[in-house]
């Protein structure tokens, strides 16, 4: 697949700032479960109707982690949950 066709399906685009998209796009194979995670959150996001932001994903992916029974994946759901957070800037 072609890095285009993955940034769409990932919902890059739909991303609230360019730095979040750009650390996931510049992070190649390294990143690449991660970007799945980030990507099944935008998508579940849209799908509800709601608009993504930095609370929208990081809401969503806190319910992945809860919900899911493996350990492995709950590992990939917090690092992305990590990233996320470190890109967040605070409401001042």
């Amino acid at each position: 697949m072609s890095q285009a066709m993955q940034e769409q399906s990932y919902g890059y685009e739909n991303l609230p700032d360019a730095s979040l998209a750009e650390y996931f796009r510049s992070g190649g194979n390294v990143l690449s479960e991660e970007s799945a995670i980030l990507g099944a959150a935008i998508r579940r996001i849209s799908a509800a109707g709601q608009s993504i932001t930095h609370k929208a994903l990081i809401l969503e992916l806190i319910k992945m982690i809860e919900t899911t029974q493996d350990v492995v994946t709950s590992d990939v759901i917090r690092n992305t949950l990590e990233i996320v957070v470190h890109h967040t800037t605070d409401d001042l």
